[in-house]
């Protein structure tokens, strides 16, 4: 198992749209495996495969307080939708952004497991609401492309602001010194 690098907003990357996956292999085993343990490591309660630069129909979630209920959904898609609530969500690709949404609070979701098999599952609450926020990522979608233009700006700002004091911490704990190879 490997972090993986978490792609940020704006990052173009995170607009593509994902592809179904049709292997189900030791490869996609490892995939899994990786996008677990960065999603634990982050930490988070959701990852789609999109947020770590692989355009695979892919997401992981465990929304359990002890982190030892991972859900493994592949190729999934909503086949009902019932309700409608407005919950504050986060995104790993969005750090330090919260707003609210309005999603679905009961979805069916038909999907293959880490096996290859089709399923189809009913969701409630925050589960459901995660499941719907990843499956966004799979479509080149974030959470702040609901909100409007201008909230989306200052967001984009206070993100390049805070990449670029970071950029600028490194470079002073290296030293600041330029060095020639």
């Amino acid at each position: 198992m490997a972090l993986r690098s978490i792609l940020e907003y704006p990052d173009p990357r995170l607009r593509t749209r994902a592809q179904t996956v049709t292997t189900f292999d030791a490869a996609l085993g490892t995939l899994i495996d990786d996008l677990l343990e960065t999603m634990y490591a982050a930490p988070g309660i959701g990852l789609a495969a999109t947020q770590v630069d692989v355009h695979q129909r892919l997401v992981v979630i465990d929304v359990s307080d002890e982190r030892n209920a991972p859900l493994v959904i592949i190729n999934p898609e909503i086949i009902e939708r019932e309700g409608e609530a407005k919950t504050e969500e986060g995104c790993l690709s969005v750090p330090g952004i919260f707003d609210e949404i309005k999603r679905a609070t009961r979805i069916r979701l038909r999907s293959h497991d880490r096996a290859g098999q089709v399923n189809e599952s009913e969701y409630t609450d925050l589960l459901a609401v995660c499941i719907q926020h990843e499956m966004d990522h799979l479509e080149g979608k974030l959470f702040v492309d609901y909100l409007s233009q201008m909230k989306r700006e200052r967001i984009r700002k206070k993100l390049d602001k805070e990449r670029r004091e970071r950029t600028a911490e490194a470079a002073r704990g290296a030293g600041g010194a330029r060095r020639a190879y």
